[in-house]
């Protein structure tokens, strides 16, 4: 069990063996929503909402990651910007289709930059949240990066269309 969870939490080799892990831990999760989006018939909606769950039971996994790495905030654990990124694109899912692909992926760009932006840099406050305990800390701060994000993304959306 504890070998899944390590597996889980780091995304296998993604986590472990690359450099800058987070930002491969996004790019997995923008991969996985986007082919999710395009190549389903699943909602949209519907699919954020897999990736809540999955981010919710991410609390748990990472507190046990956490354990068995012996650290805190392992950056090797990158469930957390796996499962956190497609809630920045909550406001453009309509956006996100191959009938305009080029449009789909700006967005993705867009939101995936910045993602990255805020979760590393964790202005107003989100650096606070990382202080939570065990792995409620790990994955909010995440949270936190993603909505940020999902709203100057939206923001961006309406300014450029009001043009």
């Amino acid at each position: 069990m504890d070998f899944l969870i390590k597996s889980l939490s780091t995304l296998g080799p993604l986590g472990s063996k690359l450099p800058a892990p987070g930002t491969f831990g996004s790019i997995a999760g923008i991969l996985v929503f986007s082919c999710l989006i395009w190549f389903t018939s699943l909602p949209p909606i519907f699919i954020v909402g897999i990736f809540i769950i999955l981010f919710v039971l991410g609390i748990p996994l990472c507190t046990r990651a956490e354990i068995l790495l012996n650290k805190s905030d392992p950056p090797e654990v990158i469930w957390d910007e796996f499962t956190a990124i497609p809630i920045v694109f909550i406001f453009c899912l309509e956006d996100l289709n191959l009938e305009s692909l080029n449009r789909s992926l700006l967005f993705l760009c867009v939101g995936f930059i910045l993602f990255r932006i805020f979760d590393i840099a964790k202005p107003i406050g989100i650096q606070k949240l990382q202080s939570l305990p065990n792995g409620l800390g790990v994955m909010i701060d995440d949270l936190a990066a993603a909505l940020v994000s999902a709203c100057l993304l939206y923001l961006l959306k309406t300014f450029s269309l009001s043009f």
